[in-house]
């Protein structure tokens, strides 16, 4: 199966499972049109890592040159703009966020260094979370209120499940 392809049947039995996931009786197909843009959720783009928290869906795509995170309202059905969380130099990847789609946290990659990324959406502000924790990182995911952030490190040749508070200090 071609890439194309393979990414329509994932979006759509992620739709599905979206639709069951906000409290429909029977699986229902989100109808979002289809922008070769990059405008809409459906696009020409490869997208990946989507995650769904409240009536937000956070994913990665290759849109606009670069692999970035973007945000779709499940509700009003429309991107949501994150002025300062994308910039040229980072690949982002595997983004999750919270309830109430006011934190968003990823890994990204800047001249080959991984580190996880906290976005505060209501302040605008992005923060380096492990960029003095000298080890590789991956797969970061967020508790329910954005308070506690959870990821793997290879701190010691093995990986190991961290967790991280908003500030970046290490809960034990």
């Amino acid at each position: 199966m071609d890439k194309k392809k393979r990414a329509t049947v994932f979006w759509f039995s992620m739709l599905v499972v979206l639709g069951s996931l906000m409290g429909c009786s029977y699986p229902q197909v989100l109808a979002e049109p289809y922008d070769p843009n990059g405008k809409s959720l459906n696009s020409a783009y490869s997208e990946s890592d989507p995650h769904v928290g409240g009536r937000y869906l956070v994913f990665a795509s290759d849109r606009g040159f670069s692999q970035d995170i973007y945000l779709y309202d499940l509700v009003d059905r429309r991107l949501i703009d994150l002025p300062g969380l994308n910039s040229l130099d980072m690949i982002a990847s595997h983004p999750d966020i919270s309830v109430d789609g006011r934190y968003i946290v990823f890994s990204g990659n800047r001249q080959g260094e991984t580190d996880i990324y906290l976005y505060d959406r209501s302040l605008r502000q992005l923060r380096n979370l492990t960029g003095n924790l000298n080890t590789q990182v991956q797969n970061p995911m967020l508790n329910a209120d954005g308070s506690r952030i959870v990821f793997e490190a290879n701190a010691k040749g093995q990986w190991d499940i961290f967790v991280y508070n908003r500030q970046g200090e290490r809960i034990e």
